[in-house]
C-alpha cells in the first residue's frame, strides 16, 4: 500500500467535504454551483490528473478501497474539467476491468458524464430536479435499468431514488423556485465549461 498516497487523497476528499459541510451551514449548497465549491473541484481535478499521470488510477491493490473510493469522489466532482474527467473515467474503466476497482464507481461517473453531456444515463445515477419539483433523472432504458444496475451491484432505481430524496429533504434541499431560469443556467455553465 502507498501510505502516502492514501493520506493526499484522503486530504484532496476531506477538503472536499469539509467545503460542502460549511456551504450546507450556509445555505448555499443548494439552488446553484457556488464559486468556493468549483474552486475546490478544479484544484482537486488536477491534484488527481497528476496522481493518475503518475500511478495510474489509484486501485484497491494501491490505497486500499477507501482510496480507491477517495479518488473516484474526486473524480465524480471534477465537473469543471471535463477533459479530465473523462480521462479518469477512462483510467477508472481500466482499473475496473483489472479488478481493481469497483464497477459501480464506472458506473456513478460514466453517468455523471452523460449527465454533464445532456444525455440521458445508463444507470440512473445522477438526479435533478424536473418540472413537477421532485428529484429525478431521465435513463436510456427504463425497462432494463434495475438489471444494468444490479450488474454493477447497485440497488434498484426506486429504492435508491427515495434514499436520495430524503437526503436531499433532510439537508433542506429544495427545487428551484423557476426551473426554466436554473435549467437555462445549468446549459449556459455545461457550454461555458465545454461539456456542451
Amino acid at each position: 500500500m502507498n501510505q502516502a498516497l492514501i493520506a493526499e487523497l484522503n486530504s484532496l476528499k476531506q477538503r472536499d467535504n469539509e467545503t460542502r459541510e460549511k456551504l450546507l451551514e450556509e445555505e448555499r449548497l443548494y439552488g446553484s454551483y457556488d464559486e468556493e465549491m468549483q474552486r475546490v473541484h478544479v484544484e482537486n481535478a488536477k491534484a488527481l490528473d497528476r496522481i493518475v499521470s503518475v500511478h495510474g488510477w489509484p486501485g484497491v491493490s494501491m490505497v486500499g478501497l477507501e482510496g480507491c473510493r477517495a479518488a473516484w469522489l474526486i473524480a465524480q466532482h471534477s465537473i469543471c474539467t471535463p477533459a479530465l474527467q473523462r480521462r479518469f473515467l477512462e483510467a477508472l474503466e481500466k482499473a475496473s476491468r483489472a479488478g481493481e476497482a469497483p464497477a459501480k464507481l464506472v458506473a456513478f461517473l460514466s453517468d455523471r458524464i452523460r449527465f454533464n453531456e445532456g444525455k440521458p444515463q445508463v444507470y440512473g445515477t445522477v438526479l435533478d430536479w424536473n418540472e413537477n419539483g421532485e428529484l429525478d433523472c431521465e435513463v436510456e432504458n427504463s425497462r432494463q435499468v434495475d438489471e444494468l444496475r444490479a450488474s454493477v451491484g447497485l440497488p434498484p432505481f426506486a429504492e435508491s431514488l427515495a434514499k436520495h430524496r430524503e437526503e436531499v429533504e433532510a439537508e433542506g434541499g429544495k427545487a428551484p423556485v423557476d426551473i426554466v431560469s436554473y435549467r437555462e443556467a445549468g446549459d449556459q455553465w455545461a457550454k461555458q465549461v465545454g461539456w456542451r
